[in-house]
């Protein structure tokens, strides 16, 4: 029996007077632990503003449709049966299974899908620890760098896709937290190791722009540094609660279960919590390298 029939089922042999109220308290809960607004929550879970309103209505006696609830409960990572009040802990249905999947890079010329994924989560927030430099953050030397030719097709997508990642950054309902390697920013300034072969002008402009965008962001936007010989973190990113990316060479990890998802959050709250440059103290840091030029 698929999940719709199973609800269509479970829907007729309850009271919906009952379930009713249990399910828009729960509604409710998942809104107020979102810290959203309704208007950005609906656009989370993929339904118009008055449809929430309708669903969050005590005058309106019905139940959602079998869809409507199982779309909620993919979104906030809750059974249904926890959503209709049946049960009193918010653990994942059986019939929702956790999911790895794996996108290939190497057949695509930009990162489309981490700025579809990066819009789908406005309103939430972005934890992501980079490869390198933050996307937002990059000129487009330091990009043609990591790139390493100035003639590859991919230069150009990714330049714009970085330009865009930039202006949702500063978009209202943006928050998003960086959190990298300080020694990242020291060899940048030191033209060393993987900088090796940037010039000196290049790598003032682009400290200079850190730290111009670590201020203007800011709260917003916050870049946390950490010892890297005292932490270590492969690059990824956790869009909200609905998804994260593990990047491995040219393919991704897309992390969709919510186990697997608070376990990165877990892991990047440990980055920060040991990171020695705070998000007030980012620009002063980067600032600081910028003398040593």
């Amino acid at each position: 029996m698929d999940i719709k029939s199973q609800l269509d089922d479970d829907q007729r042999s309850l009271d919906k007077r009952t379930l009713g109220p249990k399910f828009r308290a729960r509604l409710l809960e998942l809104i107020a632990k979102s810290g959203l607004s309704r208007a950005a929550f609906a656009i989370r879970i993929g339904i118009d503003r008055s449809a929430l309103t309708q669903l969050l209505s005590s005058r309106e006696p019905r139940l959602p449709r079998a869809e409507t609830l199982a779309v909620i409960a993919r979104s906030e990572g809750v059974s249904v049966d926890w959503l209709l009040g049946m049960l009193e802990t918010d653990t994942l249905a059986t019939e929702i299974a956790a999911e790895i999947e794996i996108e290939e890079r190497a057949s695509r010329s930009d990162d489309s899908r981490l700025l579809e994924w990066r819009r789908e989560a406005q309103g939430a927030k972005i934890r992501y620890v980079p490869a390198y430099l933050p996307d937002l953050l990059r000129l487009p030397e330091i990009t043609k760098h990591e790139i390493g030719s100035a003639t590859d097709p991919r230069l150009a997508t990714r330049v714009e896709t970085d330009r865009e990642t930039l202006a949702l950054s500063r978009t209202p309902e943006a928050d998003m937290e960086v959190c990298m390697p300080r020694q990242r920013l020291e060899l940048l300034a030191q033209g060393a190791g993987f900088y090796d072969g940037v010039t000196e002008d290049v790598r003032r402009r682009q400290l200079e722009r850190i730290a111009m965008l670590t201020e203007e962001l800011y709260p917003a936007f916050r870049l946390f540094l950490y010892d890297g010989r005292a932490a270590y973190s492969a690059a990824y990113t956790v869009f909200g609660v609905k998804r994260a990316a593990l990047y491995v060479g040219d393919m991704y990890f897309v992390l969709s279960a919510r186990a697997q998802i608070q376990a990165l959050t877990r892991h990047f709250d440990g980055l920060i919590r040991s990171a020695d440059v705070d998000a007030r103290n980012a620009s002063k840091f980067t600032r600081g390298l910028l003398e040593t030029l």
